[in-house]
C-alpha cells in the first residue's frame, strides 16, 4: 500500500500561501463544441491534486491551456507569483510555462527514440549542447530524486517506466515546481506504479512550493495519494474538495452523474459481468502454441519456447511489463509476424485489434464505411460493394452502440471510446473463431471501458476464443478467465490472483 500522508498538515501549509497554479473562469470551445465553461482550478503548494473526469470532460484541455499548448477563449492563469491576464494567457506558450516552473508529462511520451537520455533532456534548450554537462545534470537529478537513469542509454531501448522517468527528469531539469502528470500509471506494473506514486507524494511533501496535478481514471490512486480532488463533467466543474471527504462512490457519481451508473467502474467497484462458469474442458482448442519462438522485425528473439492454449468460449488474459515480448507474441498469433520455431495452430480467420488504433487500425480522415472495408483489405478481389458495406457499417453502428450519425462521417469525428468500439466491432464482424486484442481500453473512460468489456464477454459467450493483453493488471484480473504472464520472453500460467500475477510480471517466483 502507499503510505498514508498527513493531509491536515498539507492543508495548513497551503492555506495561506499563494497558489502553485490557479486557473480562473476558463472557457474553451472548438467550433460548436464547448470543451470548458467557466472552470476554476486551484492547486495549493505542497499538495497532490487529482483531476478526474470521463474522456471528453475537458481535463486534458484544461491542462494544455495551463501549459500553453492550447489557448483559452476566456479566463486567467496564475503560475506561482505570476498572473497572466487574458491577453497574456492568449500568448502563453510551453516555453513560457516552463520558464515559470510548470512541467507536463503526457500520457503518450514525447521522447525521440533514436536519441540518448541526455540528448532528450537537452532537446529544446538554448545554447550549445555539452554532453558531459547534461549527463552530469541527469546523474545529479537521478541521485537527488531516486529516478535512476543512464544518461547514455538510447531511449528506444528503455522500458516504459524508464521512459516515463526520463520525461519527469526532463521536466525537473528545467526546474519544474508544478508537475502535471497525465495518466502516469496506465502502462506500469503494480510495483512500478506504487513506486511512482510514492515518489509523487514525496515530491509534494518535501518541497513547500512544489505541487503535482495528477490526471487519472484510477479512483484508488486519487484517493490514496491526493490531498485535493477536482472533477469535471462535460466541460464543467462539478466537484472539488479534500480527498479525505470523498469516496469512490461519490467520485463516480460526480464523474458520471448520480443517476447514470450504468457504466460500472470495473476496477473500483465490481467486475462488469459475472465470471464465466462453464467448464473450460467442455470447449475445443482454437489457439495452440507449442515451444513457440518469435523474433521481432530486427531478428531479436522476443518470445522463447512459449506453450499455451486458448479454447472456444474463454477469455485468456496476458499480463506483462511493457517490452516483455507481448506485442510479438500477439502479432504472431494474429498472423502478422512469422514464427521462428515451434508450432502454432490458429484458424485462418483471427480478428485483431491493435493497441494504437490511430496508427494501425484507422484512417482518421476516411469514412466509417471506408474504414469498415479495411477488414478484408488484401483478401477481397474485384469491385468494392460500397452500398453493401455502408449498410453493414450502419448495422454495426446500431448493434454495437457506436455513437455516430451515419456510416459516411469520418472517423476523426468520433470520440476515442467510439473509435475503439468501432475497431472491435469490425474485428468481430462475421464472428471469427478467435480474437486477439492489445490494451483494449487504454486511454478510455469508465463508460467506454465498460462497453468494451461487455463486447469481450459477449464474444466469449458466443464461443469465440479471446486472447488479450492489458498493461492494467486490474483489467486482466477483471476480464480474464485464465491468466498468462510473459516475463523476458518466457511464458507461464499463474493463478488469477493479484500478488501472484504481479510478482510473475517482475520475474519473481
Amino acid at each position: 500500500m502507499i503510505p498514508d500522508h498527513d493531509s491536515n498538515a498539507q492543508s495548513t501549509q497551503g492555506a495561506s500561501a499563494p497558489p502553485a497554479l490557479a486557473l480562473r473562469n476558463i472557457s474553451k470551445s472548438f467550433g460548436d463544441v464547448r470543451a470548458l465553461h467557466n472552470v476554476d482550478l486551484f492547486i495549493r503548494p505542497g499538495t497532490v491534486h487529482a483531476l478526474l473526469g470521463e474522456n471528453g470532460a475537458g481535463k486534458t484541455t484544461l491542462m494544455r491551456i495551463a501549459f500553453g499548448l492550447a489557448t483559452a477563449d476566456e479566463g486567467t492563469i496564475h503560475i506561482g507569483q505570476t498572473r497572466l491576464s487574458e491577453a497574456d494567457a492568449r500568448a502563453h506558450t510551453p516555453a513560457n510555462a516552463m520558464s515559470l516552473g510548470l512541467g507536463m508529462v503526457h500520457q503518450h511520451f514525447s521522447l525521440v527514440a533514436a536519441m540518448t537520455v541526455a540528448e532528450n533532456i537537452a532537446l529544446g534548450n538554448r545554447g550549445r549542447f555539452t554532453p558531459a554537462q547534461v549527463a552530469n545534470t541527469v546523474r545529479e537529478i537521478s541521485e537527488r530524486t531516486g529516478l535512476t537513469l543512464d544518461p547514455h542509454a538510447q531511449v528506444g531501448e528503455l522500458s516504459v517506466s524508464a521512459q516515463q522517468r526520463c520525461e519527469i527528469v526532463k521536466a525537473l531539469a528545467r526546474n519544474a515546481r508544478v508537475l502535471i502528470l497525465d495518466e502516469p500509471t496506465a502502462v506500469l506494473a503494480p510495483d512500478e506504479a506504487r513506486a511512482l506514486l510514492r515518489w509523487v507524494r514525496a515530491f509534494a511533501n518535501e518541497h513547500p512550493d512544489h505541487a503535482v496535478v495528477l490526471i487519472t481514471h484510477k479512483l484508488r490512486d486519487a484517493l490514496a495519494i491526493a490531498d485535493d480532488v477536482t472533477v469535471l463533467r462535460r466541460g464543467e466543474l462539478v466537484a472539488t474538495g479534500s480527498a479525505q471527504s470523498l469516496t469512490e462512490s461519490s467520485l463516480a457519481d460526480a464523474m458520471l452523474g448520480p443517476h447514470d451508473r450504468s457504466a460500472q467502474l470495473t476496477e473500483e467497484v465490481v467486475p462488469l459481468i459475472k465470471r464465466h462458469t462453464d467448464s473450460v474442458g467442455a470447449h475445443y482448442v482454437v489457439l495452440q502454441a507449442d515451444a513457440l519462438t518469435v523474433h521481432d522485425t530486427r531478428g531479436v528473439p522476443r518470445v522463447r519456447q512459449a506453450s499455451f492454449t486458448v479454447r472456444s468460449g474463454e477469455v485468456v488474459g496476458l499480463a506483462a511489463v511493457e517490452g516483455s515480448g507481448q506485442a510479438e507474441l500477439l502479432r504472431a498469433v494474429a498472423g502478422l509476424l512469422p514464427v521462428h520455431s515451434g508450432r502454432l495452430h490458429r484458424p485462418d480467420d483471427v480478428g485483431f485489434v491493435p493497441e494504437d488504433r490511430h496508427r494501425d487500425a484507422l484512417l482518421l480522415d476516411a469514412s466509417l464505411t471506408e474504414n469498415f472495408a479495411l477488414r478484408d483489405a488484401g483478401v477481397r478481389r474485384g469491385r468494392v460493394p460500397w452500398n453493401e458495406l455502408a449498410e453493414r457499417t450502419n448495422v454495426v453502428l446500431r448493434d454495437r452502440d457506436v455513437r455516430a450519425s451515419n456510416a459516411s462521417v469520418t472517423v476523426r469525428t468520433l470520440s476515442g471510446g467510439n473509435q475503439q468500439k468501432f475497431v472491435l466491432a469490425r474485428a468481430l464482424d462475421d464472428a471469427p473463431p478467435a480474437l486477439v486484442i492489445e490494451n483494449p481500453t487504454r486511454g478510455l473512460d469508465f463508460r467506454a471501458t465498460a462497453a468494451v468489456h461487455t463486447a469481450l464477454h459477449n464474444a466469449r459467450d458466443a464461443g469465440i476464443a479471446v486472447l488479450f493483453y492489458s498493461s492494467d493488471l486490474d483489467e486482466v484480473l477483471t476480464v480474464a478467465d485464465r491468466v498468462l504472464v510473459l516475463h523476458n520472453g518466457l511464458l507461464r500460467e499463474v493463478p488469477r490472483e493479484r500478488d501472484a500475477v504481479g510478482r510473475a510480471m517482475l520475474g519473481v517466483s
